[in-house]
C-alpha cells in the first residue's frame, strides 16, 4: 500500500493550530475536527516541534494497542500534571523503576477480592449522599456533578486510605477539591498557549505552585496519622501497602516521595473520572425513560427493599451496560498517548517516527461508524452479553490499554453500580429545569454542567418484579471418577492476590475435610507434579501472559512430552476478565489442555471466574463441584474426626509453646490512674530471661491470655478435673486453630 501524508490542520507560526479549538471545549473542538478532516489527522500545538497525531479509527488503533511496537507516551499534557502526579502511577514513563514497583506493589490491591472487600465502605459513603437528598426533601435542588464529586473523592479516601472528608457534612467541598480543579483548568491552558506566555503569567504560576503544596499536605497529613498508629491496628489497604509493602521482583519499597504522588493520583484519577461517569449516566436515564424504567424494575426484582449487598452486583448487569454506554458516547478521560518504539506504519498508509505523540481521541474512537451502528445513540442493549462479540476491542478504550490501563477500573464500575441502583431503589428522579440541553463542562475530564434533579423519595410498596434474577450458568459436568483425596498439591500464580486468596480458601477448607494439603505457588512445581493425590491449579492470564510466579512453570509445560505426566490427577480453576477477550482465560486453558496432552487425568471441567461478574460465585460453584467429585464429607468432617482431646493422668509443670521459654514476671506495675471512667491500662513489665537466652529488639515476647476465673472453675467442675492437670490435642493438620500435640 502507498504511503499517505496525514491530514494536517490549518496552523500559524508559534500559535499552531490552537486557533481551530474553542476554549473550554477543546475535545468538543476535537470531535467537529474529526467530523471535517476524518479520523486521523495531525494537530500542531504551540511552541512545540514535534508532532501530535489524533486518532480515532478503531483499526488503526488495533494497531496502536500491541505493546510489542507501542508505549504510553508521556506528552506535554502529562508532562505539566508532574508537579502533581510527579512519578505516580499515571504521569510516569513506564521505564521509571517506581512505575513497575508501585504496579507491582499495588495490584494486589485492586484485584476482584480485594475490590468486594471495599463494598461497605462504598456503601457508607453512598447512603450519606442518599440520606442527605432525603432528609432536604423533593423540592430541594441537587446539583448532580457536585454531589456525584463529593461522592466519589470521599470513596476513594475511605476505601483507600481509611480517611473521611466528609463531604457530605459540609456546605463547601473539601479544599482538595478546589485546589485540583484550579489545577487542572491551569495544566488545560498551559497546554494551549505559547511557553513564552505561560512563563510570565507569574500569578498563575505562584497559585499553581501554593495548590500543588496543599495537595501534597493532604497527603502529607493523611500518611503521619496512618504511621502515629501502631503498626498491628493499621487496615488493610491501598495506603499500608504502599508503606509497608515490597516489590516481589527487587524488594525495594516505595519512595516518601513516590507515596505522595501515587495518594494524590488515585485522589484526583479516582474520584474526578467516576464522578462524570456517574452524572452522565443520571443525565442518559433522564433523557431515556424507558431505559430507566428497566433498570429501576431490575433494580427492585433482584434487590427489593433491603439494602444492595455484593452479592447482588453480579445480576445488575444492565446496571453495569448504562454505565459503559455513557463512557462510550463521553469517556470521561477523554485520550491517552502512545509513541513507536522505531519508526513504523499505521495502517499500512500512515508513517510514524517515535517522537511523534500518537493521541487515541476517545471520544471520535468511541463513535467510528465502522465499529458502532448509531453510535450518537444511547443505546445500553449494545453491551448485552450476547452481543459482545459484534464489538471490536479496540473500539471501546475508556480506561486505557494494556499495562498501563486504569488499575481502578474495576473499584470505579463497582463503586458506580452501586451508586446507581441504589439511587434507583431509593428515588424517583426528575430534572430541575425540563428543558436542559447538556452542557459538557472541561477540565482535562468530562463532566455534565448545570445538570440538576430531584429526587423523591419511593416507598417499600413500588418495588417491580419485571425482570428474573440472572441465573448462574452451568458449565458442562465432564467429570470423572475420582477417590476421595487425601493428598492435595495446590498450585496457584498470581499477582494481584485473588488466585492466592482462593488457594489459601482451598486448603483451609481440604484440611477441615481431612486432606494433607500442600499450598505452593506454580513455579515451585517445575518438573515436580506429583503422582499421589490430586494436584489443583488455580492460574490467571495477564494481558495473555502467565503471572511472575508462574513463568517457570509454563515453560515447563511447553516441553512436555506424550505421557510424561500419566498418574497425575488435576484441576483446573481460571481467573480472569471478560473485558480481555482476546486473552480472557488463555493461561488456564494452556495449563488444562497442556497436562491432558501429557497424559494427565482431568478430574473436573476447567473452571472460569470473571472479574467483571462474580467471580467468588464463580470459584465457590468450581469448589462445590471438586469436593463432589473427590467424595469429600461436610467442612467440618475433617475437624471432627481428627481431632483427639487426652487428659494427662498426673499434673504436670506448665510448659512453654514449641520455640518458646517460660520468663518469670519479676515486676508488673500500673502506670495509669484506673479510677478513671476513661483511662485505659499501661503497665511496666519486668521479666527474667531464662538462663542462656538472650533479648534483642525485634525478638517475639508473647503473653499468653487468661480466661475468666468464673469459667475456668465452672469446666473444671463439670469435667470433674485438678486445675494443676493438662490436655493434650492431637490429630490431623487443620482440624483445629489450637496447638497439636503439645500439653
Amino acid at each position: 500500500m502507498t504511503l499517505q501524508p496525514i491530514p494536517q490542520l490549518p496552523s500559524l507560526p508559534i500559535m499552531g493550530s490552537v486557533h481551530l479549538l474553542e476554549m473550554g471545549r477543546v475535545s468538543q473542538s476535537f470531535i467537529a475536527l474529526s467530523q471535517q478532516y476524518g479520523p486521523v489527522f495531525e494537530f500542531k500545538r504551540p511552541s512545540d516541534n514535534n508532532r501530535m497525531i489524533i486518532i480515532g479509527d478503531h483499526k488503526i488503533v488495533a494497531e496502536l494497542t500491541d505493546e510489542t511496537r507501542f508505549k504510553k507516551d508521556i506528552h506535554k499534557v502529562l508532562q505539566r500534571l508532574r508537579p502533581l502526579g510527579g512519578d505516580g502511577l499515571f504521569t510516569a514513563d513506564s521505564d521509571e523503576p517506581n512505575w513497575g514497583i508501585a504496579h507491582r506493589v499495588l495490584m494486589p490491591a485492586f484485584g476482584p477480592v480485594a475490590i468486594r472487600a471495599m463494598f461497605d465502605p462504598m456503601r457508607d459513603i453512598a447512603d450519606q449522599m442518599f440520606t442527605r437528598w432525603e432528609r432536604f426533601g423533593d423540592q430541594a435542588v441537587i446539583d448532580v456533578a457536585d454531589d456525584m464529586t463529593r461522592l466519589t473523592l470521599d470513596t476513594i479516601a475511605l476505601c483507600a486510605f481509611n480517611a473521611r472528608f466528609n463531604s457530605f457534612y459540609n456546605e463547601r467541598m473539601h479544599p482538595f477539591v478546589d485546589a485540583m480543579l484550579r489545577s487542572l483548568h491551569e495544566t488545560e491552558l498551559r497546554n494551549n498557549r505559547p511557553e513564552l506566555v505561560n512563563n510570565l503569567l507569574f500569578n498563575n504560576i505562584r497559585r499553581f505552585e501554593r495548590d500543588t503544596a496543599f495537595m501534597g499536605k493532604v497527603a502529607d497529613d493523611i500518611i503521619a496519622q496512618r504511621q502515629a498508629q501502631p503498626r498491628h491496628t493499621w487496615p488493610n489497604d491501598l495506603l499500608s501497602r504502599m508503606l509497608s509493602g515490597r516489590d516481589p521482583e527487587t524488594g525495594q519499597t516505595l519512595s516518601a516521595a513516590n507515596i505522595r504522588y501515587q495518594m494524590i493520583t488515585f485522589l484526583i484519577a479516582g474520584h474526578e473520572t467516576t464522578s462524570g461517569m456517574l452524572s452522565f449516566a443520571v443525565h442518559y436515564l433522564l433523557q431515556y425513560p424507558e431505559v430507566q424504567d428497566k433498570a429501576r424494575a431490575l433494580v427492585d426484582q433482584v434487590v427489593g427493599d433491603g439494602p444492595i449487598t455484593v452479592h447482588h452486583l453480579k445480576d445488575l448487569g444492565y446496571i453495569e451496560q448504562i454505565l459503559k454506554e455513557s463512557l462510550r458516547i463521553w469517556p470521561t478521560a477523554p485520550g491517552f498517548g502512545l509513541r513507536a518504539h522505531k519508526p513504523t506504519t499505521l495502517g499500512g498508509r500512515f508513517a510514524v517516527e517515535p517522537n511523534d505523540t500518537l493521541l487515541v481521541f476517545t471520544p471520535t474512537l468511541h463513535r467510528d461508524p465502522t465499529a458502532w451502528e448509531d453510535p450518537d445513540v444511547f443505546r445500553p442493549e449494545r453491551f448485552d452479553p450476547d452481543r459482545l462479540d459484534t464489538i471490536p476491542d479496540s473500539a471501546y478504550k475508556p480506561f486505557g490499554n494494556g499495562s498501563r490501563a486504569c488499575i481502578g477500573r474495576a473499584f470505579a464500575m463497582q463503586e458506580a453500580t452501586l451508586v446507581l441502583a441504589g439511587m434507583l431503589q431509593k428515588f424517583h428522579i426528575e430534572l430541575d429545569d425540563p428543558n436542559y440541553e447538556l452542557v459538557i463542562k472541561e477540565t482535562l475530564t468530562l463532566k455534565p454542567e448545570g445538570l440538576k434533579i430531584k429526587a423523591r423519595r419511593r416507598s417499600p410498596s413500588q418495588g417491580q418484579t419485571l425482570f428474573p434474577s440472572a441465573a448462574l450458568a452451568q458449565g458442562p459436568n465432564n467429570t470423572q471418577t475420582a477417590p476421595s483425596a487425601t493428598a492435595l498439591t495446590i498450585l496457584f500464580g498470581s499477582d494481584t492476590g485473588t488466585g492466592e486468596t482462593f488457594a489459601r480458601q482451598l486448603a483451609t477448607e481440604a484440611r477441615q475435610r481431612g486432606a494433607e494439603v500442600r499450598c505452593e505457588h506454580l513455579d515451585d512445581h517445575v518438573e515436580d507434579l506429583p503422582k499421589e493425590g490430586v494436584v489443583c491449579i488455580i492460574a490467571a492470564s495477564y494481558l495473555g501472559e502467565p503471572t511472575r510466579d508462574a513463568r517457570k512453570f509454563m515453560g515447563w509445560l511447553e516441553t512436555l512430552e506424550e505421557g510424561s505426566q500419566n498418574g497425575v490427577r488435576f484441576a483446573v480453576f481460571g481467573c480472569g476478565d471478560r473485558h480481555w477477550r482476546d486473552t480472557y482465560q488463555s493461561i488456564p486453558i494452556k495449563i488444562d489442555q497442556s497436562l491432558e496432552r501429557a497424559g494427565a487425568q482431568r478430574l473436573l471441567t476447567r473452571g472460569e471466574g470473571d472479574a467483571s461478574g462474580d467471580i467468588v460465585a464463580d470459584f465457590e460453584q468450581w469448589l462445590a463441584q471438586l469436593w463432589e467429585v473427590l467424595g469429600t464429607g461436610p467442612a467440618d468432617q475433617g475437624r471432627t474426626k481428627a481431632l483427639t482431646v487426652d487428659i494427662l493422668a498426673k499434673p504436670q509443670a506448665a510448659d512453654a509453646p514449641a520455640g518458646f521459654e517460660l520468663a518469670p514476671v519479676l515486676q508488673n506495675d500500673e502506670l495509669t490512674d484506673t479510677t478513671s471512667a476513661l483511662a485505659r491500662s499501661k503497665r511496666h513489665l519486668t521479666l527474667q530471661l531464662p538462663p542462656g537466652m538472650t533479648y534483642r529488639a525485634g525478638d517475639y515476647l508473647a503473653i499468653q491470655p487468661t480466661n475468666p476465673p468464673s469459667l475456668v472453675q465452672r469446666a473444671l467442675e463439670h469435667f470433674a478435673l485438678d486445675p494443676q492437670q493438662q490436655l493434650r490435642l492431637s490429630g490431623h493438620a487443620g482440624a483445629t486453630h489450637l496447638p497439636l500435640n503439645q500439653t
